[in-house]
């Protein structure tokens, strides 16, 4: 028996409160005789592990009533997780700017702030400008600090799942190795008074996969998405699972080599992001001399319809598409989601045009290529999403609720 995609499920007297709640928050169970159906628990086990979760506030009784028990008998009340009782902080940094915000447990958005940072002030400089603003937007949604339960943070690089640190970024200068987790733990703790929280860091491509993929297609076994800004990344949910490869680093398909002549700024040259992204539109741009320094600055251009602007973004998804063909053929995704600067029509038109043309039929048969339903907001919903996931697995469940003496 399975509950979370990715996840296995241990069942009988294995089965603790976190195991209970994982059911209730995957809709597969929501009454107590569900529960005992699902488990093989007995009710009076089933009362005593809900009641630890009713007391630490994660449990309450639906709002949608009385249901028929498939024990029989009186229908029974349902049963459903109380996002409200904390909340997450989450934040977005892209190259220039960074995006961040309060949510609740369940994903809805409470208070928001988007505004310059610059990456290349360093992670010290960036992270601790991250805490005053959460301070901020703690104030602004009317919640306590100590309400926080954990933190998610976007960064446009690769990083390590295991160590939370970003490993080789080639467009983040001096955050190499560095510590990201604690100094943002630490900012928020020195600009709140509140205590540490867990904080989980992800590439800003995943993120916004995972985000994606679960608020727009939950029943999608794999989904792809790729985000085309100042550079160029790929997030990958496979079965409800974001893949990161063997340290971190799968989807970063910006720096596939397409024989090209231009540099990139990991220092290579004929990489994809240095022919194809939004920063190298932009640069051609001003070459030409249209004011433009950055993918940002392309998308107000696309969206304001100059033609050159548009030109040169449908030339780029040609080249996305290209190499787009060869990661549908290996992956076979049931979506394929273009995000970012250059997510518009003329991009989308180039990348269709040379994806459906390399790819084989039997790979796109089944394929939608859509663009994002979440827009700015996609790596702070996933950002979210991720911390929930890890704070309320069922191991850590039990560990948590254990420490709260329930």
């Amino acid at each position: 028996m399975t509950g979370r995609p990715g996840r296995t499920w241990r069942g009988g007297s294995q089965t603790g409160a976190g195991d209970l709640l994982e059911l209730v928050r995957s809709g597969r169970a929501v009454t107590r005789g569900a529960l005992q159906q699902a488990t093989g628990l007995s009710r009076a086990t089933v009362g005593q592990r809900l009641d630890r979760l009713f007391r630490a506030g994660w449990l309450r009784e639906g709002a949608g009533g009385a249901v028929g028990s498939p024990l029989g008998g009186r229908p029974a009340l349902t049963l459903e997780f109380d996002g409200s009782h904390a909340v997450v902080l989450a934040a977005d940094l892209d190259t220039r700017h960074a995006r961040a915000a309060v949510l609740t447990l369940t994903g809805e958005i409470l208070a928001e702030h988007a505004g310059t940072l610059a990456i290349d002030d360093g992670p010290e400089t960036v992270l601790g400008e991250l805490g005053h603003r959460f301070a901020g937007l703690l104030e602004k949604a009317g919640y306590p600090a100590a309400g926080v339960c954990g933190i998610g943070l976007a960064v446009p690089g690769p990083v390590d799942s295991e160590t939370g640190r970003v490993v080789q970024p080639p467009i983040m200068p001096g955050w190499d190795g560095y510590d990201t987790g604690g100094r943002l733990s630490r900012a928020f703790t020195e600009h709140t008074g509140a205590p540490a929280v867990p904080v989980l860091v992800g590439n800003d491509a995943d993120l916004m996969a995972y985000g994606e993929q679960r608020a727009g297609y939950p029943d999608c076994r794999a989904f792809v998405l790729v985000k085309v800004s100042t550079g160029i990344g790929a997030g990958v949910v496979v079965d409800g699972s974001l893949y990161r490869g063997a340290d971190g680093g799968a989807g970063d398909i910006g720096h596939i080599r397409v024989g090209a002549d231009a540099l990139c700024r990991c220092g290579s040259f004929g990489c994809l992001a240095a022919v194809a992204s939004g920063g190298a539109v932009a640069r051609r741009l001003a070459e030409s001399g249209v004011p433009a320094t950055s993918g940002s600055d392309v998308r107000e251009l696309l969206a304001a319809g100059h033609p050159q602007a548009a030109a040169l973004a449908r030339e780029a998804g040609r080249r996305v598409g290209d190499v787009l063909a060869t990661v549908v053929t290996l992956l076979n995704p049931g979506v394929l989601m273009i995000a970012g600067d250059l997510a518009g029509t003329p991009f989308l038109t180039g990348v269709r045009e040379l994806l459906y043309q390399r790819a084989l039929p039997r790979s796109t048969a089944q394929l939608d290529v859509v663009t994002s339903r979440l827009g700015e907001r996609a790596a702070l919903i996933g950002a979210g999403a991720l911390v929930v996931e890890h704070l309320y697995a069922p191991d850590r469940v039990e560990e948590r609720l254990t420490a709260m003496g329930v």
